[in-house]
């Protein structure tokens, strides 16, 4: 199964980065699954006008590298912050061109520096994941205080998180391997 990890982050000194480094680590250390981070900071796309990527060959050149993985992944999982109360304007731009997930599973992560940890972002990401036809697994990692539970090169340095973080991975892995399965 091919996992991305969409990092919707725009800043460059990203804390919210750290989570999407951990899980990534995480899930090759205990799965045989491909598990990719998907950077929003590494694709300028413009403001979405008029059309979608609905297949590799309908995608421009210069994203079709993206298009392949967008298309070719079995399950994401969105890590993102919260802005407004919601997720990032670069991680709905990137799911806008490539918009019709159908059946995949999705896992939404959120987190802030803050004690919320991006909760009112991790809802709106359950209505984004529905209109992708995508299938959100109910168990979301909500992440307050970021900063003070990973270190920059995404190390957990809060144990105390660590049954959260099973909880979230355990679940959405269930999800995804059934889902994968029973479309192949």
């Amino acid at each position: 199964m091919n996992i991305e990890i969409v990092s919707g982050s725009p800043r460059k000194e990203s804390v919210t980065f750290r989570l999407a480094l951990f899980l990534q680590k995480l899930l090759k250390e205990k799965t045989p699954h491909t598990i990719n981070i998907l950077d929003v900071r590494e694709w300028n796309f413009p403001t979405l006008q008029e059309q979608v990527y609905s297949s590799i060959d309908n995608t421009p050149d210069e994203y079709k590298p993206l298009a392949r993985r967008m298309f070719g992944a079995n399950a994401f999982i969105i890590v993102t912050p919260e802005y407004n109360g919601s997720y990032t304007p670069p991680m709905k731009n990137l799911f806008d061109h490539f918009p019709k997930q159908f059946h995949k599973a999705f896992g939404i992560a959120t987190a802030s520096t803050g004690s919320m940890g991006g909760m009112r972002a991790s809802q709106q990401l359950q209505l984004l994941v529905g209109a992708l036809f995508g299938i959100p697994s109910p168990y979301m990692l909500i992440t307050p205080q970021v900063d003070k539970k990973f270190d920059v090169e995404g190390n957990l340095i809060d144990e105390s998180f660590s049954n959260s973080i099973h909880t979230f991975v355990t679940e959405f892995l269930w999800l995804a391997e059934r889902v994968c399965c029973v479309k192949s």
